[in-house]
Protein backbone atom coordinates (compact mmCIF):
# COMPACT_ATOMS: atom_id res chain seq x y z
CA UNK A 1 0.00 0.00 0.00
CA UNK A 2 0.74 3.39 -1.00
CA UNK A 3 1.25 6.13 1.42
CA UNK A 4 -2.05 8.47 1.72
CA UNK A 5 -3.35 11.16 4.49
CA UNK A 6 -6.32 10.11 6.84
CA UNK A 7 -4.66 7.09 8.51
CA UNK A 8 -5.73 7.98 11.94
CA UNK A 9 -5.22 4.06 13.51
CA UNK A 10 -1.82 4.05 12.39
CA UNK A 11 -1.25 7.67 14.06
CA UNK A 12 -2.99 6.92 17.16
CA UNK A 13 -0.75 4.23 17.31
CA UNK A 14 2.47 5.34 16.50
CA UNK A 15 2.12 8.67 19.12
CA UNK A 16 0.09 6.75 21.74
CA UNK A 17 -2.46 9.17 21.22
CA UNK A 18 -6.48 7.96 21.30
CA UNK A 19 -7.82 8.12 18.16
CA UNK A 20 -10.65 10.25 19.19
CA UNK A 21 -8.42 12.87 20.27
CA UNK A 22 -6.96 13.29 16.72
CA UNK A 23 -7.77 16.54 14.56
CA UNK A 24 -6.74 15.34 10.91
CA UNK A 25 -5.98 17.43 8.41
CA UNK A 26 -4.44 15.15 5.83
CA UNK A 27 -6.89 14.22 3.71
CA UNK A 28 -8.01 17.28 1.59
CA UNK A 29 -11.32 16.68 2.39
CA UNK A 30 -13.63 19.02 2.68
CA UNK A 31 -14.57 19.40 6.80
CA UNK A 32 -17.75 20.14 6.10
CA UNK A 33 -19.44 16.84 4.44
CA UNK A 34 -23.14 17.23 2.40
CA UNK A 35 -25.93 15.92 4.65
CA UNK A 36 -27.17 12.76 3.85
CA UNK A 37 -30.70 12.79 3.94
CA UNK A 38 -32.30 9.60 6.41
CA UNK A 39 -32.15 6.41 3.79
CA UNK A 40 -35.31 4.70 3.04
CA UNK A 41 -35.17 0.83 3.79
CA UNK A 42 -35.56 -0.20 0.83
CA UNK A 43 -32.28 1.32 -0.33
CA UNK A 44 -30.98 -1.50 2.20
CA UNK A 45 -32.73 -3.68 0.71
CA UNK A 46 -32.66 -3.37 -2.88
CA UNK A 47 -29.89 -3.89 -5.33
CA UNK A 48 -29.09 -0.81 -6.82
CA UNK A 49 -30.48 -0.63 -10.63
CA UNK A 50 -28.75 2.19 -13.24
CA UNK A 51 -31.33 5.18 -14.01
CA UNK A 52 -32.28 5.75 -10.45
CA UNK A 53 -31.47 9.28 -10.68
CA UNK A 54 -27.90 9.67 -9.78
CA UNK A 55 -26.79 9.22 -13.86
CA UNK A 56 -29.14 12.69 -14.22
CA UNK A 57 -28.08 14.40 -11.42
CA UNK A 58 -24.16 13.35 -12.58
CA UNK A 59 -25.06 14.72 -16.45
CA UNK A 60 -26.88 18.20 -14.85
CA UNK A 61 -24.03 18.75 -12.16
CA UNK A 62 -21.08 17.99 -14.78
CA UNK A 63 -22.90 19.00 -17.97
CA UNK A 64 -22.19 16.00 -20.08
CA UNK A 65 -24.28 13.35 -21.14
CA UNK A 66 -21.13 10.51 -21.98
CA UNK A 67 -20.65 9.38 -18.21
CA UNK A 68 -20.32 6.04 -15.71
CA UNK A 69 -20.77 5.65 -12.12
CA UNK A 70 -17.41 4.03 -10.68
CA UNK A 71 -16.96 3.29 -6.92
CA UNK A 72 -14.47 6.31 -6.48
CA UNK A 73 -12.10 7.26 -8.90
CA UNK A 74 -9.70 5.59 -7.40
CA UNK A 75 -10.91 2.29 -9.06
CA UNK A 76 -10.26 4.22 -12.91
CA UNK A 77 -7.22 4.86 -12.07
CA UNK A 78 -6.08 1.51 -11.56
CA UNK A 79 -8.28 -0.28 -14.58
CA UNK A 80 -7.26 2.15 -17.25
CA UNK A 81 -4.09 1.08 -17.63
CA UNK A 82 -4.76 -2.30 -18.04
CA UNK A 83 -7.13 -1.84 -20.94
CA UNK A 84 -4.63 0.08 -22.81
CA UNK A 85 -1.58 -1.46 -24.92
CA UNK A 86 1.84 -0.51 -23.46
CA UNK A 87 3.50 2.61 -24.21
CA UNK A 88 5.19 5.11 -22.73
CA UNK A 89 3.02 7.40 -20.13
CA UNK A 90 4.23 10.58 -19.45
CA UNK A 91 3.25 11.84 -15.78
CA UNK A 92 4.37 15.62 -14.01
CA UNK A 93 6.03 15.13 -10.34
CA UNK A 94 5.08 15.37 -7.71
CA UNK A 95 1.78 13.72 -8.36
CA UNK A 96 -0.84 11.59 -6.54
CA UNK A 97 1.22 8.45 -6.39
CA UNK A 98 -1.49 6.01 -7.21
CA UNK A 99 -1.01 7.05 -10.87
CA UNK A 100 1.99 6.26 -11.62
CA UNK A 101 2.31 3.22 -9.39
CA UNK A 102 -0.99 2.04 -11.33
CA UNK A 103 0.95 2.57 -15.13
CA UNK A 104 4.18 1.11 -13.79
CA UNK A 105 2.60 -2.11 -12.28
CA UNK A 106 0.86 -2.45 -16.25
CA UNK A 107 4.28 -2.63 -17.73
CA UNK A 108 4.06 0.62 -18.86
CA UNK A 109 6.84 3.39 -19.11
CA UNK A 110 7.07 6.40 -17.14
CA UNK A 111 8.64 9.51 -18.55
CA UNK A 112 9.08 12.89 -17.92
CA UNK A 113 5.90 15.42 -18.19
CA UNK A 114 7.47 17.04 -21.30
CA UNK A 115 8.70 14.10 -23.18
CA UNK A 116 7.16 12.28 -26.04
CA UNK A 117 4.30 10.00 -25.05
CA UNK A 118 1.49 7.55 -25.79
CA UNK A 119 -0.43 8.47 -22.97
CA UNK A 120 -0.06 11.41 -20.48
CA UNK A 121 -1.74 11.31 -16.79
CA UNK A 122 -1.84 14.50 -14.55
CA UNK A 123 -4.33 15.92 -11.60
CA UNK A 124 -5.70 18.98 -12.50
CA UNK A 125 -5.49 20.77 -10.03
CA UNK A 126 -2.49 19.38 -9.06
CA UNK A 127 -2.38 16.72 -5.91
CA UNK A 128 -0.56 17.45 -3.83
CA UNK A 129 0.89 21.01 -4.52
CA UNK A 130 -2.09 22.39 -6.15
CA UNK A 131 -0.87 23.42 -9.93
CA UNK A 132 -3.13 24.61 -12.48
CA UNK A 133 -2.52 23.32 -16.27
CA UNK A 134 -3.70 25.74 -18.45
CA UNK A 135 -6.78 24.58 -20.83
CA UNK A 136 -4.97 25.46 -24.42
CA UNK A 137 -1.68 23.68 -23.26
CA UNK A 138 -3.68 20.19 -21.89
CA UNK A 139 -5.28 20.44 -25.34
CA UNK A 140 -2.84 20.67 -27.54
CA UNK A 141 -0.93 17.79 -25.26
CA UNK A 142 -3.40 15.97 -26.20
CA UNK A 143 -3.73 16.20 -29.63
CA UNK A 144 0.07 14.05 -29.65
CA UNK A 145 -1.41 11.40 -27.16
CA UNK A 146 -3.31 8.33 -27.64
CA UNK A 147 -5.07 9.12 -24.35
CA UNK A 148 -5.17 12.06 -21.98
CA UNK A 149 -6.12 11.03 -18.35
CA UNK A 150 -7.21 14.14 -16.25
CA UNK A 151 -7.94 13.53 -12.50
CA UNK A 152 -10.24 16.43 -11.88
CA UNK A 153 -10.45 15.70 -7.64
CA UNK A 154 -10.03 18.99 -6.08
CA UNK A 155 -11.84 21.26 -8.93
CA UNK A 156 -15.18 21.41 -7.80
CA UNK A 157 -14.67 24.72 -5.99
CA UNK A 158 -13.87 26.19 -9.85
CA UNK A 159 -15.74 24.26 -12.11
CA UNK A 160 -14.93 26.45 -14.76
CA UNK A 161 -11.45 25.42 -15.22
CA UNK A 162 -12.73 21.53 -15.76
CA UNK A 163 -12.09 19.91 -19.07
CA UNK A 164 -15.30 18.14 -18.97
CA UNK A 165 -16.54 19.94 -22.09
CA UNK A 166 -13.39 18.41 -24.08
CA UNK A 167 -13.81 14.90 -22.55
CA UNK A 168 -14.19 12.73 -25.43
CA UNK A 169 -12.37 10.76 -28.40
CA UNK A 170 -8.69 10.47 -26.59
CA UNK A 171 -9.49 12.51 -23.22
CA UNK A 172 -10.78 10.88 -20.07
CA UNK A 173 -11.75 13.05 -17.30
CA UNK A 174 -12.24 11.20 -14.05
CA UNK A 175 -14.51 13.27 -11.30
CA UNK A 176 -15.03 12.20 -7.46
CA UNK A 177 -17.81 12.96 -4.66
CA UNK A 178 -15.03 12.21 -1.92
CA UNK A 179 -13.82 15.62 -1.45
CA UNK A 180 -15.76 18.74 -2.27
CA UNK A 181 -19.00 16.81 -1.15
CA UNK A 182 -16.91 15.25 2.38
CA UNK A 183 -18.33 11.66 0.57
CA UNK A 184 -15.33 10.00 0.91
CA UNK A 185 -16.26 7.28 2.93
CA UNK A 186 -19.39 6.73 0.32
CA UNK A 187 -16.71 5.81 -2.67
CA UNK A 188 -18.60 7.47 -5.73
CA UNK A 189 -16.86 8.97 -8.67
CA UNK A 190 -17.59 9.30 -12.85
CA UNK A 191 -15.52 8.76 -15.68
CA UNK A 192 -16.08 11.08 -18.75
CA UNK A 193 -14.77 10.42 -21.75
CA UNK A 194 -15.68 8.71 -25.29
CA UNK A 195 -18.59 5.98 -25.05
CA UNK A 196 -16.09 3.21 -26.25
CA UNK A 197 -13.77 3.56 -23.53
CA UNK A 198 -16.98 3.92 -21.48
CA UNK A 199 -18.12 0.83 -22.22
CA UNK A 200 -14.75 -1.40 -21.52
CA UNK A 201 -14.79 0.74 -18.08
CA UNK A 202 -18.33 -0.79 -17.37
CA UNK A 203 -17.25 -4.35 -18.59
CA UNK A 204 -14.65 -4.21 -16.37
CA UNK A 205 -16.42 -2.73 -13.58
CA UNK A 206 -19.08 -5.98 -13.94
CA UNK A 207 -23.17 -5.23 -12.39
CA UNK A 208 -23.64 -3.35 -9.04
CA UNK A 209 -19.80 -1.65 -8.52
CA UNK A 210 -21.59 1.60 -6.90
CA UNK A 211 -24.06 0.34 -3.66
CA UNK A 212 -27.26 1.40 -3.41
CA UNK A 213 -26.52 3.35 -0.31
CA UNK A 214 -23.89 5.67 -1.77
CA UNK A 215 -25.63 6.44 -5.34
CA UNK A 216 -28.35 7.41 -3.57
CA UNK A 217 -26.60 10.02 -1.20
CA UNK A 218 -24.67 11.11 -4.25
CA UNK A 219 -27.63 11.68 -6.33
CA UNK A 220 -28.89 13.77 -3.73
CA UNK A 221 -25.60 15.88 -3.57
CA UNK A 222 -25.12 16.42 -7.05
CA UNK A 223 -28.73 17.72 -7.12
CA UNK A 224 -28.56 20.07 -4.37
CA UNK A 225 -27.15 23.40 -6.16
CA UNK A 226 -28.25 25.48 -2.91
CA UNK A 227 -25.81 22.94 -1.10
CA UNK A 228 -22.92 23.42 -3.06
CA UNK A 229 -22.84 27.29 -3.61
CA UNK A 230 -22.84 27.65 0.31
CA UNK A 231 -20.26 24.75 -0.02
CA UNK A 232 -17.85 27.07 -2.20
CA UNK A 233 -18.19 29.64 -0.28
CA UNK A 234 -17.38 28.67 2.89
CA UNK A 235 -14.18 27.04 1.35
CA UNK A 236 -13.16 29.73 -1.15
CA UNK A 237 -13.22 31.65 2.70
CA UNK A 238 -11.26 29.06 4.71
CA UNK A 239 -8.31 28.46 2.10
CA UNK A 240 -6.88 32.34 2.58
CA UNK A 241 -7.54 32.10 6.26
CA UNK A 242 -5.08 28.85 6.52
CA UNK A 243 -2.73 31.03 4.15
CA UNK A 244 -2.63 33.86 6.64
CA UNK A 245 -2.37 31.43 9.05
CA UNK A 246 0.42 29.36 7.66
CA UNK A 247 2.48 32.96 6.61
CA UNK A 248 1.97 34.44 10.21
CA UNK A 249 4.30 31.58 11.57
CA UNK A 250 6.75 31.43 8.97
CA UNK A 251 5.88 29.42 5.95
CA UNK A 252 6.06 31.78 3.59
CA UNK A 253 4.27 31.19 -0.08
CA UNK A 254 2.13 28.10 0.10
CA UNK A 255 0.40 26.92 -2.83
CA UNK A 256 -2.53 24.32 -2.95
CA UNK A 257 -6.61 25.09 -3.97
CA UNK A 258 -9.58 25.94 -1.53
CA UNK A 259 -9.58 22.16 0.09
CA UNK A 260 -5.73 22.37 1.11
CA UNK A 261 -2.83 24.14 1.38
CA UNK A 262 0.86 23.11 0.44
CA UNK A 263 4.02 24.45 1.94
CA UNK A 264 7.38 23.21 0.59
CA UNK A 265 9.97 23.22 3.51
CA UNK A 266 13.19 21.31 4.67
CA UNK A 267 11.88 21.02 8.15
CA UNK A 268 8.89 18.90 6.92
CA UNK A 269 9.64 16.02 8.51
CA UNK A 270 10.94 17.67 12.22
CA UNK A 271 7.49 19.40 11.92
CA UNK A 272 5.18 16.71 11.00
CA UNK A 273 6.35 15.43 14.35
CA UNK A 274 5.96 18.14 16.04
CA UNK A 275 2.36 18.45 15.03
CA UNK A 276 1.35 14.68 15.28
CA UNK A 277 2.75 15.02 19.28
CA UNK A 278 0.00 17.54 19.89
CA UNK A 279 -2.43 15.08 17.84
CA UNK A 280 -2.75 17.28 14.44
CA UNK A 281 -2.37 15.04 11.43
CA UNK A 282 -0.62 16.89 8.22
CA UNK A 283 0.40 15.19 5.07
CA UNK A 284 3.92 14.74 5.16
CA UNK A 285 6.00 14.97 1.30
CA UNK A 286 9.48 14.10 1.10
CA UNK A 287 10.35 14.60 -2.70
CA UNK A 288 10.33 17.43 -2.79
CA UNK A 289 9.85 17.96 1.25
CA UNK A 290 6.96 20.22 2.13
CA UNK A 291 3.54 19.67 4.44
CA UNK A 292 0.13 19.52 2.91
CA UNK A 293 -2.41 21.46 5.22
CA UNK A 294 -6.26 20.55 4.92
CA UNK A 295 -8.67 22.55 6.02
CA UNK A 296 -10.11 22.76 10.12
CA UNK A 297 -13.91 22.93 10.38
CA UNK A 298 -14.67 24.50 13.80
CA UNK A 299 -13.18 27.48 15.75
CA UNK A 300 -12.20 25.39 18.29
CA UNK A 301 -10.14 23.32 15.48
CA UNK A 302 -9.03 26.34 14.34
CA UNK A 303 -7.50 27.81 17.37
CA UNK A 304 -5.93 24.04 18.37
CA UNK A 305 -4.11 24.52 14.97
CA UNK A 306 -2.92 28.28 15.70
CA UNK A 307 -1.74 27.50 18.91
CA UNK A 308 0.27 24.49 17.67
CA UNK A 309 1.73 26.38 14.79
CA UNK A 310 2.40 29.20 16.91
CA UNK A 311 4.75 26.82 19.10
CA UNK A 312 7.17 26.42 16.22
CA UNK A 313 8.37 29.86 16.15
Amino acid sequence: MLEHGGRLREAARRWAIPRADWLDLSTGIAPWSYPVPPLPTEVWQRLPEEEDGLEAAARDYYGTGQLLALPGSQWAIGALPKLLPRGRVAIPEPIYAEHPAAWRACGHTLVGWHEAADYAVLCNPNNPTGQCFRRTDLLERARTLRLLVIDEAFIDVEPEASLIGHAADNIVVLRSLGKFFGLAGARVGFALGAPELLARLAEALGPWAVGHPARWAARHALADVAWQAAQRERLQSAAPRLDALLRKVGFGETAGTALFRYAATARAAELHEHLARRAILVRRFDQPAALRFGLPGTAPEWQRLAVALKEIT
